[in-house]
């Protein structure tokens, strides 16, 4: 049995998208022969995108040496200072705090245990420091796995070209010293192999869903509505009041030409809805938007939110339950010029696939697309199609047949068979 010492500041108790890939990593890779060693923040960890979920915790095997950075966490800057920070390229307190902490708790954890390999998960990218610290130290190599691609990122907004260019210098010398790179979209390795050609081994390993979560009957409904549901985050930055702001980043060069992020929401999926409703008031009462997320105060003000049921925040368990139940799935994704190919593929999306109910997808073109193309179950029109997310909402109410998954295609993104990938990454190294 071999030993990865795994840094990732997204793990049990905390909850959220970032949290499942690695977690299902930590789960899957003692079948395999590595016996994982966890570095973490504290358990009491405020990230924004990482509310409390002690669903998760649960599936944490016992006896699994977790080891945490101490605390507590320094708060996260808000308004002009981030603000600032961002301009200026100040070094944010909490990347020094993350930092020297999971280079400290790594030294901890290699006292007491032999490691033979490090594993870094990024976000937050500042992990890539730590992990090539504790590689120069225990001179174990290291694995880089970025659950989304950084500077290279499409949907991330700098203030200006400059900014965009020194981060992408920046990924460069962090991912330098790597044995190995992995990213998630054939897209976003493309991207990193024209950027870095210099890097040593650069792998592709999707996010993917766990068979087991799956398991057992759909649960049933006592209800005859038509049940739209989105699961996880919405994005409105972007939309009318934050387009001034937006049009001056592209102008600059920090947002990339044509991205609209406003369609990463709810907002264009109301507007659907509400005019299906006023050419259909038939099913006005019938159809329901279901969120399960947290919801911001930016989030309610959209108009129509009034047809929306708010779950915020659901444990693991009753979010997949929810998703299951759902007569269709909304994927939205922000809009890019048409033929310009988006390098991220929402980690929610292989979780819908999983479910086996039909989805609306809102995406530009790329490996989401593409892949969703593939998967036989999926409604794929443009971001801001309005007319053409309320034409499939009709047509399923109505009672059209619901499309069948690929069941191929599905069995290629199951946990395990991903973990047999990262471990074959591990062993190279």
């Amino acid at each position: 049995m071999r030993r990865a010492l795994v840094l990732a500041y997204y793990f049990p108790p905390q909850g959220g998208a970032g949290v499942q890939r690695t977690l299902k990593f930590v789960q899957y890779l003692p079948e395999l022969g590595y016996e994982p060693v966890v570095v973490t923040g504290p358990e009491a960890a405020g990230a924004e995108w990482a509310p409390p979920d002690a669903s998760l915790a649960a599936e944490v095997k016992a006896g699994t040496p977790v080891f945490r950075a101490g605390g507590p966490e320094p708060r996260r800057r808000r308004g002009w200072p981030a603000r600032a920070t961002r301009w200026l390229r100040l070094r944010p307190p909490f990347s020094r705090w993350w930092v020297e902490g999971a280079v400290e708790a790594g030294r901890r954890a290699a006292a007491e245990h032999e490691i033979d390999v490090i594993y870094a998960s990024m976000s937050p990218f500042e992990t890539a420091e730590a992990a090539a610290r504790l590689s120069r130290e225990l001179g174990k190599p290291w694995v880089a796995d970025l659950r989304d691609p950084w500077a290279l990122d499409d949907w991330l907004v700098y203030p200006t070209r400059i900014h965009r260019r020194l981060e992408l210098r920046r990924m460069r010398k962090a991912l330098a010293p790597a044995d190995a790179v992995i990213m998630n979209t054939p897209e976003a390795t493309a991207q990193v192999l024209r950027h870095f050609p210099e890097l040593r081994a650069v792998h592709t390993i999707p996010n993917g869903f766990d068979g087991a979560d799956f398991d057992g009957a759909v649960p049933q409904r006592d209800d005859s509505a038509f049940r739209v549901v989105h699961a996880g985050f919405v994005h409105v930055r972007g939309g009318k009041g934050h387009r001034p702001t937006m049009a001056v980043r592209e102008l600059l060069g920090g947002a990339v030409r044509g991205l609209d992020a406003g369609t990463r929401s709810h907002v264009y999926l109301l507007q659907a809805v509400q005019r299906l409703l006023e050419r259909r008031p038939d099913l006005r009462g019938r159809v329901e938007v279901h969120l399960a997320g947290i919801v911001s105060d930016a989030d309610r003000a959209v108009p129509g939110f009034e047809l929306v049921t708010a779950h915020g925040y659901l444990p693991h368990d009753e979010t997949v339950a929810l998703l299951r139940t759902a007569d269709l799935l909304f994927l939205p994704m922000h809009d890019l010029p048409e033929g310009r190919r988006a390098r991220i593929v929402p980690g929610k999306t292989y979780e819908y696939l999983a479910a086996r109910s039909p989805i609306l997808a809102a995406v530009p073109d790329g490996d989401v697309r593409d892949l969703l193309d593939e998967a036989g179950n999926a409604f794929v029109v443009r971001p801001k199609d309005v007319e053409g997310m309320a034409r499939v909402i009709e047509q399923q109410a109505d009672g059209a047949a619901r499309p069948a998954t690929n069941e191929e295609l599905l069995a290629r993104y199951e946990r395990r068979e991903l973990t047999r990938r990262l471990v074959a990454v591990l062993d190279s190294v």
